[in-house]
């Protein structure tokens, strides 16, 4: 997930919720606004949207050797 900065400013910082025993409840996005305590810590990681959509892109575009390694290795465990 990626830091997103929308056309106002405001910045979509992925956040997860585990329980006590650390199992994963959910991921969500929460926003931070400018003037936001924690706002100059995730400006320079977050990416516009067109930026996060160029890099799903490419990811799905780029990724078949990565997912053909992941298939033999997952062959080979289960085998």
């Amino acid at each position: 997930m990626y830091v997103i900065r929308l056309a106002d400013g405001t910045l979509r910082v992925p956040q997860s919720l585990s329980s006590d025993d650390g199992r994963l409840i959910g991921n969500a996005y929460v926003e931070i606004s400018p003037g936001d305590p924690e706002y100059d810590r995730w400006l320079p990681e977050s990416l516009t949207e067109e930026e996060a959509a160029e890099r799903r892109k490419r990811w799905l575009a780029e990724n078949d050797d990565l997912e053909k390694e992941f298939l033999a290795f997952k062959a080979e465990q289960d085998g």
